[in-house]
């Protein structure tokens, strides 16, 4: 894939990590940009676009989960936890404060390249039955691609990048059911790498952000198969 024009911003403060990621995504044509602090990394994200962060937790000035709910709420660019912390409680508290993607240290540089080239490869989802101009709709959800924004009942909903592209995927095709591996492979166009409860969690998300809204199902568990919109 061609990651000219592409660049990361990479949240370390252990110089030696941060240098040593760098040089892995420098190695695949994508220009990295090292912060060493969260005030620095929030700083940086103020003055220039990124196309993906890579964030450690445990950060000088301004602590990792607190620079999620900070980015969640002025942008849409992707986030990838590196922390040390390895329990799955800690994993979806993560993805659920807003998180896209989580890896665990000791890292490998394939996994890390794996999930970064995952990250930068959203597809766009074209359905002409159900996507004129943009606009997907069923019932009272109302999903526009190009202002990248999503209604319910007439409140806007405020969702991260991978929750809008799930969205977006199932109400491409309201009809069909997409599996785990369906929806992670068409989003990312990246290899599956297992069930590591990724995908639930941005479904579970979906789903309580809509009952704010609303007491009407709109996402359904298949259960042994998938998700589908209702």
């Amino acid at each position: 894939m061609n990651h000219s024009g592409k660049k990361v911003l990479v949240v370390e403060d252990d110089a030696d990590i941060n240098r040593l990621l760098c040089r892995m995504l420098s190695g695949e044509g994508i220009t990295a940009v090292p912060a060493f602090s969260g005030s620095e990394a929030s700083l940086r994200l103020s003055l220039e676009e990124y196309q993906l962060v890579l964030l450690d937790l445990m950060l000088p000035g301004i602590p990792g989960e607190t620079l999620i709910t900070e980015i969640r709420g002025k942008f849409t660019v992707p986030i990838i936890v590196i922390s040390a912390k390895s329990t799955l409680e800690d994993k979806v508290a993560l993805l659920r404060l807003g998180a896209d993607d989580y890896i665990t240290k000791p890292f490998e540089k394939e996994e890390v390249l794996a999930r970064v080239e995952a990250q930068l490869r959203r597809l766009q989802y074209v359905d002409t039955a159900n996507n004129h101009d943009g606009i997907m709709r069923v019932r009272e959800l109302h999903l526009d691609k190009n202002q990248h924004e999503v209604t319910l009942a007439g409140q806007r909903l405020t969702l991260t990048n991978s929750e809008f592209d799930i969205l977006a995927l199932l109400l491409s095709r309201p009809e069909k059911v997409f599996s785990k591996s369906e929806i992670y492979q068409n989003i990312w166009q990246g290899t599956y790498l297992g069930d590591d409860n990724t995908i639930n969690v941005h479904i579970s998300n979906l789903r309580a952000k809509m009952a704010h809204v609303t007491k009407e199902e709109y996402i359904r568990t298949i259960w042994g198969i998938g998700f589908k919109i209702v």
